[in-house]
C-alpha cells in the first residue's frame, strides 16, 4: 500500500448503509499481501444542506452519487494521523470542502494537504466534533444525536475487526489487537498515541453510562449496536489492565 494516494483509487467496498436519519456508513477494504483489511467511512448530514465525511474513502460512482444527493459536501474529516491515505483526491474532487482534523494531528495531515480547521467547527446542534482526552489531541470523535439516539463515531481508540479477510489481515488484526475477540484499543494505538490511559478509560466509561447511547461506529471493524456501553467498558478495562 502506498503511503498516500494522489489519485481517486477505488478499492473494494460495500454499499452505502443507512444507520439512522442522516447517518450513513460504508465498509471499504485496503488490499494488502494475503488479505484485505477493513476500513470504514461515515457520512453525516448537517444543517443547511451540508454533509460531513468522516475518514474519506474513494467509492465507485454509484455510491458517490448517493452521497452527493444528500447535500453539499462541506467537511472532510481526517480523524487521526493514520487516516490520511485518500484525503488528497477527496479535496481535489471537492475543493470547497474544508479539511478538518484534531489539533494534535494537524502537522501530520499537512504533510499531505493543508488543513482548513481543527476542533469543533461543524456548527450543528446535533452533531459535535470533539477531541479525545488522553491522546495528546491526535484523535477526534463525533457525537451524532438523532432524536433520543446517540451515535458515537470513533476512530482508532476502539477497533472491532471480528472478520478479517485473508491470512495477512488475520495476522495483523490478532497480533496488533484490532478487536478480533471483542472491541479493544489496538496495541499500536496504545503505543503511539495513548498518553494517559486512565483518563481515556474514564472517558469511555462516561460515554458508556449515557442512556441515549445507541451505537458505536469505528473506523476499523463492525458497527457496535449490541450493548455498546458494555463494549466501551470492556475497551476501558483493557486500557488500564
Amino acid at each position: 500500500m502506498s503511503k498516500f494516494n494522489d489519485e481517486w483509487v477505488v478499492q473494494p467496498h460495500g454499499e452505502l448503509e443507512k444507520l439512522d436519519d442522516g447517518l450513513f456508513t460504508v465498509t471499504g477494504e485496503i488490499v494488502m499481501p494475503l488479505g484485505r483489511f477493513p476500513r470504514r467511512m461515515t457520512v453525516v448530514t448537517l444543517t443547511n444542506g451540508r454533509v460531513a465525511i468522516w475518514s474519506p474513502v474513494p467509492l465507485a460512482e454509484p455510491q458517490m452519487r448517493q452521497i452527493e444527493a444528500l447535500g453539499r459536501i462541506a467537511f472532510l474529516i481526517v480523524p487521526g494521523m493514520g487516516h490520511r491515505l485518500d484525503i488528497k483526491p477527496w479535496k481535489a474532487r471537492y475543493p470547497d470542502a474544508k479539511v478538518v482534523c484534531p489539533p494534535g494531528a494537524k502537522a501530520a495531515v499537512e504533510e499531505v494537504i493543508p488543513v482548513d480547521a481543527v476542533g469543533s467547527v461543524l456548527r450543528d446542534p446535533d452533531v459535535h466534533l470533539e477531541t479525545v482526552p488522553g491522546v495528546d489531541e491526535v484523535e477526534a470523535y463525533m457525537r451524532v444525536m438523532r432524536g433520543d439516539r446517540l451515535t458515537l463515531v470513533l476512530n482508532d481508540i476502539v477497533a472491532n475487526v471480528r472478520h478479517p479477510h485473508g491470512l495477512g489481515a488475520n495476522i495483523m488484526a490478532r497480533v496488533l489487537g484490532f478487536g478480533v475477540h471483542h472491541p479493544e484499543t489496538p496495541k499500536v494505538g496504545k503505543k503511539m498515541f495513548v498518553k494517559d490511559a486512565a483518563r481515556l478509560a474514564g472517558e469511555m466509561r462516561t460515554w458508556a453510562d449515557e442512556p441515549e447511547l445507541t451505537r458505536i461506529v469505528v473506523s476499523h471493524g463492525d458497527v457496535i449496536e449490541e450493548a455498546p456501553g458494555g463494549a466501551l467498558r470492556m475497551a476501558a478495562a483493557g486500557l488500564t489492565a
